[in-house]
């Protein structure tokens, strides 16, 4: 029979981002600290920025920076007004890890190493003993909390919850938490209509409602930065419904273009502003013979053309198993103490990380979320301790 241990040690469940800085600002202060993970450490972080880490994003202004989670912007105010973007990359800078900022405002480690970033958070973390089992129960308890993982028993005081991303599973049984039901929240989409051809082919700088980005074919498809942000913007949304892009709002005068064009075959003029693939494939997609010369475009043939290129739909039908880990869902924040994270009905018990009903855009919002919310969790058991 499995040995019980006793202990009043913290407890965080979970070994992702948000727990092991979390579990960083703990042991700084001579706090003891368990933390419970089926996998190795920081395994999740491994594949962020593909592969390069993308640690934050360059905003300064905590409402601004906030804006850019569907859910949980007002949350957020609070613990980004304590922990910003700024608290961020001079922590990762005192363990070793400088960082550059991209035009696109993504911050990387020099390194382009998220292997390099693991390995600099772990050693920062030496003294935080790391238990491979999985949790399956929290219970409640008159002065603390009892924790049931796969192989043994363990009694706790105080534990931190930041098992990522919602699950059907990640949550431990034995509390009474309401949360939201998970979905992906930056994801590939599904079409129904087929683009195999064009699998591979991107579009630059498309235009969707009031957010411009690129698009990306696939044989299965669309991905791409702008279909990341819609994905996580109509997460909740039933399938299938119907995408409306300007795919170029360079072309403002067709027909004059057409004039000062007259032996260009209509590929190579649309091709100016669209790759010359894309070309081929809209006007066989529209039954004209790609290399008709403009001279021989008629009206009627001019607006077929360009209201597709400036209205051109696609319809979505579901979006990509794991074609992203981030997840829309949730711990929902009504439970929570925006300004310590504690749970409100369960003293000593505390949320960080994509546990929370939180996720953001692409562009590094996710971390951050993680490395705010682990700092105020961390801030708030070290006032309870002290």
């Amino acid at each position: 029979m499995a040995q019980e241990s006793i202990s009043k040690r913290i407890a965080i469940i979970g070994a992702g981002p948000a727990g092991c800085i979390c579990a960083k600002f703990l042991t700084d202060t001579g706090l003891e600290v368990i933390v419970f993970d089926k996998n190795k450490p920081l395994k999740t972080l491994l594949p962020t920025g593909g592969g390069k880490c993308n640690l934050a994003h360059a905003e300064y202004d905590f409402r601004e920076l906030a804006k850019n989670y569907p859910r949980g912007e007002k949350f957020l105010y609070s613990v980004f007004s304590r922990f910003s973007t700024s608290d961020t990359l001079e922590f990762f800078r005192t363990i070793g890890v400088e960082t550059y900022t991209r035009e696109d405002n993504r911050i990387f480690p020099v390194s382009n190493s998220s292997e390099d970033v693991r390995n600099k958070l772990l050693k920062s973390i030496q003294n935080v003993k790391f238990v491979q089992e999985t949790v399956n129960t929290v219970i409640k308890l008159d002065n603390g909390y009892k924790i049931q993982a796969n192989k043994s028993s363990y009694l706790f005081d105080t534990v931190v919850i930041a098992t990522g991303g919602m699950t059907k599973n990640s949550l431990p049984d034995g509390l009474d938490i309401s949360f939201s039901q998970p979905t992906q929240a930056l994801a590939a989409f599904t079409t129904e209509k087929i683009f195999k051809e064009l699998a591979g082919v991107s579009l630059k700088n498309v235009k969707y409602k009031n957010l411009t980005g690129d698009i990306l074919f696939t044989h299965k498809g669309i991905s791409g930065p702008l279909i990341y942000t819609i994905s996580s913007l109509l997460a909740r949304n039933n399938f299938p419904y119907t995408l409306n892009f300007n795919l170029s709002d360079e072309i403002t005068h067709p027909q004059e273009l057409l004039n000062n064009n007259p032996h260009k075959e209509i590929k190579n003029l649309i091709g100016q502003f669209l790759p010359k693939s894309f070309a081929v494939w809209l006007l066989n997609d529209l039954g004209i013979t790609p290399e008709t010369q403009c001279c021989q475009i008629n009206g009627k043939i001019r607006d077929l053309i360009f209201k597709k290129i400036n209205n051109f739909d696609i319809t979505v039908s579901g979006k990509i198993p794991d074609s992203e880990v981030v997840t829309c869902g949730g711990i929902n924040l009504s439970e929570v103490n925006p300004k310590t994270l504690e749970a409100k009905n369960y003293p000593n018990l505390y949320f960080c990380g994509e546990v929370l009903d939180i996720d953001g855009l692409c562009g590094g919002f996710n971390l951050q979320n993680c490395w705010s919310t682990g700092y105020i969790v961390a801030q708030s058991i070290i006032a309870d301790y002290t």
